[in-house]
């Protein structure tokens, strides 16, 4: 297909395709969707405007992946039924080749289009649920979101009919050694296979020099709808709820944008101020969000979480529950190998601690997702001090107003979140965030707490021992009145410690192990 230039067909500027494959362009006077038809050019309607993102790529960025020179010529913006935006940007390659670099919380994908006949080249929609597990070429892949995202802001050539305000049901996968799918099945069903990457990775030149060498953090001071208190948001591009510290109004954020929703009755104050910035495993993170959280047992039972913001890796948490800290970043699930009651990963075997259904009770600050008091997911904790894995699976619900029916009314909307956290003393948190005041502390055993105990203790003892023994076996061999009592005596003498250091550390086991339905040490349990 030859370079195209021509009149738009509603604003009569002056148009071109800059690429010869591309299907549709984004007109840069009227933002109207200009297609090439048969013998003309067709209007498909204007798109809205483009969302301000701290994203670092722009079009006419050029780029290598694993060799191959590509540039970046188009752009769509996709907003979520929950609630957010993403970002898919199209990278052309050399001999008309696409390729699909998406764009969310800071990760990034490069995808490429797996051929389809039909909808049977792939897995029925309805038949997808969030942790799943299915075959896409020779590779077994997690499902991790069914969801739906619809188009919104467009620029520049896209290499498909584009229609602004259109509905794509999706699945997003993720497989292994960082390979990620997405399966659209808004209108032609289409699978794109690919890798989460870096921006190193891809070689990205002709970035501001800013954003090339870091992206900081741009903060945006709004007004609270309920009370006009100043609200500064620190990662305007991805907030879509904040609660207002002064009022307790829980807002919505559309684009900064803020809706009244509820009043929070509930009130709990932090350890670590909103705002507060912190370097934990040598990056700074900013506090920008706080919430509590409950299971119910017996009882309830309360924890509270912060979340850290750092626009170069995105968000993390810290969580606090009964005096103790954790550090928790996503986790790929195409990385852990999930047998319920277990799972493996990085060479590590987890064991199930608990089972639970998790609910918000408290938020303060501002989140990525529309977060609300009530908010409830399936939980399950999986231990192997010092490291906790975190399963959380959630329903979507149909977005407000919206009948879902027909087809779609099947979809099993969800979505699986997984997280690694890692047990962290309470001094190096007082460090990183400079806090004034200690931090309480607990004598009870957190679930991913290390030992008290180091075991190589045992290596040592083991080596002693040999070493003893290697020393009479020559004393013996050279005189007939060596003792072997006294190197029975010393044996013992070396292994009061080892024996005392192991039954401090199975003691505090079966401490860490009296709160969960599933210890170990429980008679009768599996």
């Amino acid at each position: 297909m030859a370079r195209l230039e021509a009149p738009c067909p509603s604003c009569a500027a002056p148009v071109e395709f800059k690429s010869r494959t591309s299907l549709v362009m984004i007109c840069p006077f009227c933002q109207s969707v200009v297609a090439r038809g048969d013998k003309k050019l067709e209007d498909h309607g204007r798109v809205a405007d483009l969302v301000e993102t701290q994203s670092p790529l722009k079009l006419d960025v050029k780029g290598k992946f694993r060799g191959k020179p590509f540039r970046i010529v188009g752009r769509v913006q996709y907003q979520h039924s929950a609630g957010g935006i993403w970002d898919e940007w199209y990278a052309q390659f050399p001999n008309g080749k696409w390729g699909w670099l998406a764009e969310a919380q800071g990760r990034f994908y490069m995808t490429f289009q797996k051929k389809v006949k039909d909808e049977s080249g792939l897995p029925k929609l309805e038949s997808l649920n969030a942790g799943a597990k299915i075959k896409l070429g020779d590779n077994e892949f997690t499902v991790a979101e069914v969801g739906e995202g619809t188009t919104a802001g467009a620029e520049g050539d896209i290499p498909f009919d584009f229609h602004p305000g259109v509905t794509h049901p999706f699945a997003d996968l993720y497989g292994p050694d960082g390979q990620y799918a997405t399966l659209d099945y808004g209108g032609q069903p289409a699978g794109y296979i690919g890798w989460q990457v870096s921006l190193d990775e891809i070689g990205l030149v002709g970035l501001r020099a800013t954003e090339k060498a870091a992206r900081r953090i741009e903060a945006k001071t709004v007004n609270c709808p309920q009370c006009a208190g100043a609200l500064k948001l620190q990662a305007p591009d991805e907030t879509q709820r904040v609660s207002c510290p002064y009022c307790s109004a829980l807002l919505d954020c559309d684009r900064g944008n803020l809706q009244y929703l509820e009043t929070l009755t509930t009130k709990v104050t932090p350890l670590i101020e909103m705002g507060a910035q912190g370097t934990l495993f040598d990056v700074k993170y900013i506090v920008i969000g706080f919430m509590q959280r409950s299971v119910t047992f017996d009882r309830k039972y309360f924890w509270t979480e912060y979340l850290l913001y750092n626009p170069d890796v995105g968000f993390r948490w810290l969580v606090h529950s009964d005096e103790h800290w954790s550090f928790a970043e996503p986790l790929s699930p195409a990385d852990l190998h999930d047998y319920k009651t277990s799972a493996a990963w990085n060479g590590r075997t987890f064991k199930l601690f608990q089972r639970a259904i998790a609910r918000v009770e408290y938020v303060l600050g501002e989140f990525y997702w529309k977060v609300a008091v009530g908010e409830e997911v399936t939980c399950r904790d999986l231990i192997c001090p010092p490291y906790a894995i975190s399963i959380e699976r959630s329903l979507a619900v149909a977005p407000a107003g919206k009948q879902i029916s027909g087809e779609r009314a099947k979809m099993n909307l969800g979505e699986v979140n997984m997280s690694l956290g890692t047990y962290v003393p309470h001094e190096v948190i007082e460090k990183a965030f400079a806090l004034k005041a200690e931090l309480p502390r607990s004598w009870k055993v957190a679930p991913n707490q290390p030992l008290p105990c180091d075991r190589r203790i045992y290596l040592h003892w083991l080596m002693f021992g040999l070493a003893m023994g290697i020393i009479y076996l020559g004393a013996a061999a050279m005189s007939s009145t060596a003792d072997p009592w006294l190197l029975a005596w010393a044996l013992c003498l070396v292994s009061v410690l080892p024996i005392g250091v192991g039954f401090v550390n199975h003691s505090f086991d079966v401490k860490r192990w009296s709160e969960s339905d599933y210890s170990p040490y429980a008679k009768g349990d599996d």
